[in-house]
């Protein structure tokens, strides 16, 4: 946990800082502790941020999807920020912001993604074990990363955690099903926020080319690498996204 969690309005979040908001959605098998760093940095640095808990596993059954999560943080944005945002969103996360750019543009100064889906991912999920396997879990968990040591002993437990749950495990495959649905090939022409696309050189979740196609597809987008890094470079490489990041946004006046 980063700090104390606020329950309001049947959300769950934290806030910190203050100025113009920042909302970080964390991906499928992430959580707040995913962005640390950066509400740490963004908070001391004229940001009010937020880190939403996405209901992954509590929306009822029809409703656990890409689109029953999209409006969940729009509601949040509508209830909660109530101003334009900088939306900042890792992997599942990422596709979130998309959609809410593309649904509700109203609520997005600008947008950010990192190692995000939307065109396409190789899903955590493509290979469960039909039973538990502390060791195929921190296998997997450390291939999201380059340097395999971000997968710490604390991260993988919380995966291995939920992977151990049925209940749990069906509702990440049915988002993730939902998530490669949803591919937005053909939507990001319509997306006009400034868009900043961080992204590890050697992704391997969602590779270089999906990070290439995002740019190619949004109007307004920039593409920042970094490099010895995976799919979620603001964990692995905390200051070099962070200097990323505020610079863009320098330079966009947000």
């Amino acid at each position: 946990m980063i700090f104390n969690l606020r329950k309001e309005k049947k959300f769950a979040y934290t806030v910190r800082g203050e100025g113009k908001p920042i909302v970080l959605l964390h991906g499928l098998m992430g959580s707040l502790s995913n962005f640390s760093d950066q509400v740490d940095f963004f908070s001391k640095n004229g940001y009010k941020v937020y880190s939403i808990e996405l209901p992954l596993y509590s929306l009822p059954t029809l409703r656990t999807n890409v689109m029953g999560l999209t409006n969940y943080v729009i509601s949040f944005l509508q209830k909660i920020v109530d101003e334009p945002s900088i939306i900042l969103g890792n992997s599942l996360g990422g596709h979130l912001g998309l959609m809410i750019s593309l649904k509700k543009p109203h609520f997005v100064d600008s947008l950010v993604l990192t190692g995000s889906s939307g065109l396409y991912e190789r899903s955590f999920g493509e290979s469960y074990p039909k039973r538990g396997s502390y060791d195929y879990v921190k296998k997997k968990s450390e291939e999201v990363f380059y340097d395999p040591k971000i997968a710490t002993q604390e991260l993988v437990e919380e995966v291995y955690e939920t992977l151990s749950d049925r209940s749990k495990v069906l509702k990440t495959i049915h988002i993730a099903r939902s998530a490669m649905k949803h591919n937005l090939s053909k939507e990001l022409k319509k997306i006009y926020q400034p868009t900043c696309l961080i992204w590890g050189k050697q992704d391997n979740v969602t590779p270089p080319e999906v990070a290439e196609e995002f740019h190619e597809g949004i109007p307004n987008s920039q593409l920042f690498w970094v490099d010895q890094c995976g799919h979620s470079p603001m964990m692995e490489k905390p200051n070099e996204f962070n200097n990323i990041l505020y610079n863009w946004l320098k330079e966009m006046k947000l």
